[in-house]
């Protein structure tokens, strides 16, 4: 009954299909140097290019024609560490560091105001990217000592066309389509099947998934001006579902006279975001902002995918791998902001935010090890005329995170967990250039 169930080893890491999906969960929420800068505290300012993404209501207040650019680059640093229980205590099977990697996004913006009153713009802009490739030799213990590659990487990027409108002095309102592209590709060992009769369990090899696939969505913004020293404003991101299709591999499947690739779709729910956000100018030189971010993740319960070739069908169905559960929970960002304008053209910036992770130890792994960071961010603007250059940074300092190998084997609501502790930073270093003409 069991080779019939054809049954894949614990460590075999198929848990990590659903969790890579929702790459999102580590979603930076920082577009643009300024308003990263800010420590992402910029939904009730939203006065520069960015505000296509943060408030589109912001670019109500554009005078001029205004381009932008933004490019960014995400760098993790990841370690996981495998102790497995022996007679004399506890053994290191695994003890990991992830190769360096550079993740980049970025955004464009250009806004055209067509009345005192109304302005249109469009932005293009990847609001999640990010990865790991763990080395080879490091991971070998958990494929029996085979040499695989172990690596994921997730992004999405968005079309928004915008328009704004100035209701009067006080009050703006304004929205985005976003047409969302999204992608993602994972690699790493497929595990080890057990059959019947000699040789009794066949490794597997390696598996590889590539994905793509189109969603539509919208923003939705208002910002409020009681006075020339406050502003408060509101943001709403509706859920957008993707569907992903692509080609799924098992490079040691046709040893047993199968198929060794199938056709795959996923449809994946980028859920709904809310963000309300205030900007005060205590001093005349002194701009202070603060944000609460919230996103409906409650909504990722599980990850199902569809195999059009009707063996792979039945393999996954089988070993209960067609279906990830996920059971995220709703998190709520806190952001807070600075920016001090020392002269006329140069501007100082710092921030903060706190990022719970929405992921429960229960389906932690690591191709996806979501955590709950601390983040500072820090930057410089300079400008000359129409012209501004920013330059910032943030560093994100996880929490570490760690499942316990028996409590894998033990309790069943840890059967999607991927034993071991866990620890990642991330750097993210950025350059934006605006200007208005």
């Amino acid at each position: 009954m069991r080779s019939r169930r054809f049954a894949i080893s614990a460590l075999a890491a198929f848990l990590a299909l659903g969790g890579l999906a929702y790459g999102n969960g580590l979603n930076l929420n920082s577009l643009g140097t300024r308003a990263l800068s800010m420590g992402g505290a910029f939904v009730g300012l939203a006065d520069d290019f960015s505000a296509v993404f943060w408030n589109p209501a912001g670019a109500a207040g554009f005078k001029m024609k205004y381009l932008g650019f933004y490019v960014t680059d995400l760098i993790p640093t990841s370690r996981y560490r495998l102790d497995l229980p022996t007679y004399g205590g506890m053994a290191t099977l695994v003890n990991a560091k992830s190769k360096l990697g550079h993740y980049l996004g970025g955004m464009f913006a250009y806004y055209h105001p067509v009345s005192d009153r109304l302005v249109l713009g469009f932005g293009a802009y990847t609001p999640s990217g990010i990865g790991i490739k763990w080395p080879e030799n490091g991971l070998a213990p958990l494929s029996g000592g085979g040499l695989y590659d172990w690596s994921s990487k997730v992004g999405l990027f968005t079309l928004a066309p915008l328009v704004a409108y100035k209701i009067n002095d006080m009050i703006s309102v304004g929205a985005t389509l976003n047409v969302n592209y999204g992608m993602f590709s994972i690699n790493m060992h497929s595990g080890i099947l057990e059959l019947p009769g000699p040789p009794y369990a066949l490794d597997l090899g390696q598996y590889e998934e590539s994905l793509s696939g189109w969603g539509l969505g919208a923003t939705f913004g208002v910002l409020v001006k009681p006075s020339g020293k406050m502003s408060f404003g509101l943001t709403v991101r509706t859920p957008s579902t993707v569907t992903f299709k692509g080609d799924a591999l098992v490079s040691n499947l046709d040893i047993l006279g199968f198929s060794e690739t199938s056709d795959v779709r996923r449809s994946i729910t980028f859920p709904l975001w809310i963000a309300g956000g205030v900007a005060v100018r205590p001093i005349e030189r002194l701009l202070v902002t603060a944000d609460v971010q919230w996103t409906q993740w409650s909504k990722v319960k599980s990850l199902d995918a569809k195999y059009a070739d009707p063996v792979w069908k039945a393999m996954m169905d089988l070993s209960g791998r067609d279906s990830q559960k996920m059971d995220w929970s709703d998190k709520a960002q806190i952001r807070f902001g600075a920016e001090y304008t020392a002269t006329d053209a140069l501007a100082l910036r710092a921030g903060y935010y706190y990022d719970p992770s929405p992921a429960p130890d229960t389906t932690l792994n690591i191709l996806l090890p979501s955590y709950t960071f601390n983040v500072v961010t820090a930057g410089v603007g300079y400008k000359v005329a129409g012209l501004q250059l920013d330059f910032g940074f943030e560093y994100l300092m996880g929490k570490d995170r760690e499942v316990a190998y028996l409590k894998t084997l033990t309790d069943p609501a840890f059967a999607s967990a991927m034993p071991g502790s866990y620890h990642m930073n991330i750097l993210v270093p950025n350059i934006s250039v605006g200007y208005r003409f």
